[in-house]
């Protein structure tokens, strides 16, 4: 045995109580791992190692049997198949044969969720070398990139209606739904988190907004609340405790500092300077992240109730971007009977991802991010701009860079005294 052990990876958890059993094999392929799922009648010990020549993976779990009618697991991703046999007279022993060299991680999970203690093993390719990361695109006619993640996946379901519908395929639903109508309008294209069933940790989806150079990350989810009688959509942005509590991580993880702020490193900053930078950079995020809530609140309002009329902040860990605007949306509450049945028509689907589709339109058409198609355009027509509480006329013409003279001009006044509701024309850019 020691011959073909080429690298050997081992974890030891603390004994079981009792003898066990598997009563399920379920298996997950994404993008970036396979995950293996054993659904486990008690939190069992187990001793796991992989062998090279052929590549496999070996499970041992001691006085555990495998249930008669466990289902088999198809061949897909990194893995070829699963075989199963008694190990020294006792134990399951279950071999993983893998496509090639793979890392591997394992871990138990509790129930949760209507499923019973598991074990996980992922699966992931032998490290590459690193590439260097892409310049931003010069060209002044690039597309916006709206990054769209479908929450859940894979092995976590999400919330689950009365009628069985689980939150995790209506957010892919509308997720796809949501990006070829992006991709259908001019200067904009989607990237889809999540393309299928799978799972992607928290922290990662937002990360794959930022590789994607994403100017805005878009997350959809279903509510859920123990009263079936809660409706609406409601729509969520990163509330300032949660931003800074991620600033802190990211200040203190080295690597995350490269071209953070804008373009600017803050890997050669003293922590000061560092963090001074990075606080002045989530304060511009979390506002766009607010204006693209409020367009997207509104838009979906058109189409059905909302459960709150106002953007709501909380700490959710897919929104810590500290530098791509992000909202999350509750599309409707899944607990409820009613808007479950609507949550799985697929016209009514559509009709969410034009809502959410017509809320980012207007929210670029307020502020195009410099050097796109969508920026280029906007100085070419005027546009019209509904005043808000709280702000003035120098904030509105900085916001859409335009003078204050071509301002007052455009729309006909004499003083800088505007009120909330009022619909101001914002001239041409670079008028005055």
């Amino acid at each position: 045995m020691s011959r073909s052990l080429a690298w050997c990876l081992l974890w030891l958890l603390p004994p079981a109580i009792g003898a066990g059993e598997v009563a399920g094999l379920r298996l997950w392929d994404g993008p970036e791992y396979t995950r293996v799922v054993l659904d486990l009648s008690a939190p069992i010990e187990h001793r796991l190692f992989a062998l090279r020549d052929p590549d496999r993976v070996v499970i041992d779990l001691p006085r555990t049997r495998l249930r008669a009618d466990a289902a088999a697991i198809p061949a897909r991703g990194r893995v070829k198949g699963v075989r199963s046999g008694v190990h020294q007279g006792r134990d399951l022993r279950l071999v993983i044969d893998l496509v090639g060299q793979s890392r591997v991680k394992s871990f138990l999970l509790p129930p949760a969720e209507g499923s019973g203690h598991r074990l996980v093993i992922d699966l992931y390719p032998p490290r590459a070398e690193p590439r260097p990361s892409e310049a931003p695109v010069a060209s002044g006619d690039r597309e916006v990139i709206i990054a769209i993640d479908a929450g859940h996946g894979g092995e976590d379901p999400g919330a689950i209606g009365p009628s069985g519908t689980r939150e995790k395929d209506v957010t892919l639903a509308i997720a796809r739904k949501l990006a070829a109508a992006i991709d259908a309008e001019p200067g904009m294209k989607a990237v889809l988190i999540r393309e299928g069933d799978y799972y992607i940790p928290l922290q990662r989806r937002y990360m794959l907004a930022r590789q994607a150079r994403a100017d805005l990350f878009v997350s959809i989810h279903a509510d859920a609340f123990h009263d079936q009688r809660a409706a609406g959509s409601s729509v969520y942005v990163l509330s300032p405790r949660g931003a800074s509590s991620e600033a802190a991580r990211w200040l203190a993880e080295r690597e995350n500092r490269s071209d953070l702020v804008g373009g600017v490193s803050l890997a050669d900053k003293d922590d000061l300077l560092a963090a001074v930078l990075l606080d002045l950079s989530q304060g511009a995020t979390l506002e766009a992240s607010h204006r693209a809530a409020r367009h997207v609140l509104k838009a979906l309002s058109a189409v059905g109730r909302v459960h709150k009329r106002e953007v709501e902040r909380a700490g959710f860990m897919v929104l810590r971007s500290p530098d791509v605007p992000s909202v999350l949306i509750e599309t409707a509450f899944i607990s409820n009977p009613a808007e479950e049945m609507r949550l799985r028509d697929d016209r009514h689907q559509s009709r969410i991802a034009a809502a959410i589709l017509e809320g980012i339109r207007r929210y670029f058409e307020e502020t195009p991010p410099p050097g796109t198609l969508l920026a280029r355009q906007a100085l070419e027509r005027p546009v019209k701009h509904v005043v808000q509480p709280g702000e003035t006329l120098s904030a509105i013409a900085r916001r859409h860079r335009v003078s204050l003279t071509a301002l007052r001009a455009a729309n006909g006044l004499r003083g800088d005294r505007v009120r909330a509701g009022e619909i101001l024309t914002i001239p041409a850019r670079g008028s005055g």
